[in-house]
Parts: C-alpha cells; sequence; structure tokens
C-alpha cells in the first residue's frame, strides 16, 4: 500500500522523535531550526522561492527571493511565503530558519495531531498531581516509510529523488542518524546520507549548511 507523502518538516518531525515514548532526540529549539529549513527547502522544491543566483556569500548569508506568492494550500509553508513577502527586506537564510522557527515546534505538532497522525496522550504521576503531555504517532507507517525509504538509497536499492535527498541532508546534519535504525556504523551512515544530498541542488545544499551554521551557533550559545 502507498501513502501520500508529508511534506519534509512533518517526516522530520516524526523522525526527531522516540516512536514508543514520543520524547525528542534532540535540544527542541534544534529541531525547530530543523523544520524551518525543511519548510524553506519544500518551498524551494514547489517553486516558490530562489536563492538568489549572483549571491556569492555564505550559505547563511544568501538573500532569499519569492519567485511566486502562489499559495500552496498549506498553512505552516503559506505562512512562510507570508513572512518572507511581508518582512522589511528579503532575509538572508540563517535569519529566516532563527525567525521563523520561533513556535514552529508547536505548530507543526499541532498540524500533525489535526491531521490524525499524533494523538495527545496525559500521563498522571504522584497520584494524580503531576501531569505530562506527551504526543504519540496513531500509526507509526509515516515514520517507517520515511525511514525505509532512507534505508534504501544508503544500501543502493533506490535513486533518491530531490525530497529524499533533502529529507538525508536535514538528518545528517540534526545529528538524527543514530535513530534510523540502520544497524550500521553512524558515522560511515552520516557521511553516505551527506554525499546523497550533496549531488542535488545547490539552494538545498546551502539550506542544509545554513542550518548547520545556526544550529552550531544555538549549542554555542547552551553552553557558554
Amino acid at each position: 500500500m502507498s501513502f501520500a507523502r508529508l511534506p519534509l518538516r512533518d517526516e522530520l518531525f516524526l523522525l526527531g522523535h522516540d516512536d514508543d515514548a514520543g520524547h525528542p532526540h534532540i535540544h527542541r529549539r534544534a529541531l525547530a531550526l530543523g523544520l524551518a529549513g525543511a519548510v524553506l527547502i519544500d518551498l524551494f522544491l514547489a517553486g516558490r522561492i530562489v536563492l538568489d543566483p549572483n549571491d556569492d556569500r555564505l550559505s547563511g548569508d544568501r538573500w532569499l527571493r519569492l519567485h511566486t506568492d502562489q499559495p500552496l494550500g498549506d498553512l505552516i509553508a503559506d505562512s512562510a511565503i507570508g513572512f518572507i513577502r511581508y518582512g522589511r527586506t528579503a532575509p538572508p537564510v540563517k535569519a529566516f530558519l532563527r525567525g521563523f522557527a520561533d513556535d514552529l515546534y508547536e505548530r507543526t505538532r499541532a498540524g500533525l495531531v489535526a491531521a490524525g497522525i499524533l494523538r495527545q496522550v496525559t500521563r498522571r504521576r504522584l497520584g494524580g498531581l503531576a501531569r505530562t503531555d506527551t504526543y504519540l504517532a496513531t500509526d507509526n507507517k509515516w515514520a517507517v516509510v520515511a525511514r525505509a525509504r532512507l534505508r534504501y538509497v544508503t544500501q543502493g536499492r533506490e535513486q533518491p529523488d530531490n525530497h529524499t535527498a533533502a529529507l538525508a541532508g536535514l538528518v545528517a546534519t540534526l545529528g538524527l542518524t543514530g535513530h534510523l535504525y540502520l544497524n550500521d556504523d553512524s558515522t560511515t551512515v552520516t557521511a553516505y546520507l551527506k554525499a546523497i544530498a550533496g549531488q542535488h541542488h545547490r539552494s538545498v545544499r546551502d539550506i542544509t549548511a545554513a542550518l548547520d551554521a545556526a544550529v552550531g551557533d544555538l549549542a554555542t550559545a547552551t553552553y557558554r
């Protein structure tokens, strides 16, 4: 049975969480930055944005431009179009990631709940005095399918399309390779996923590089 493909941000959100416990594998802010990068890549692949082709600056400082403001019919993606369109200036990639990531984790989760892909589970401890809300997948098929695509390309069983190549780059950049359950050396798989991503659009590579820099800045600020 085939399933409709989820946006990159939704697949990344699911891969970024433990299937059984629902907790994130990495810092929520880092994952939110990754989700913002995924939104931007989806907009690029849908022909809605371009990175200034005459811009020779570093990846994170390249300017975003709207190719068209035609909506995609996706609330989060369309809000990103508005974020770029109505900003005072066209933002550099890294500035977009930082600004758009602010509440993106919660918005992505809410969208997955509304779509019936996640469900909220309330757990009580200490005789009911302490309450914890967890979000679990209603069906693990979505995460399983995303992992399977990455497994097939790393094993050479499939050629990656632009969506899967972008997902490979996002997963490798965020350090999620060890949670793909590939039973291989994580360092080797990460390098291979980055190599797969590196064979596709330069703009996608630049967005991923800007994400890597933004996550690095976050880590520096956290441990300073």
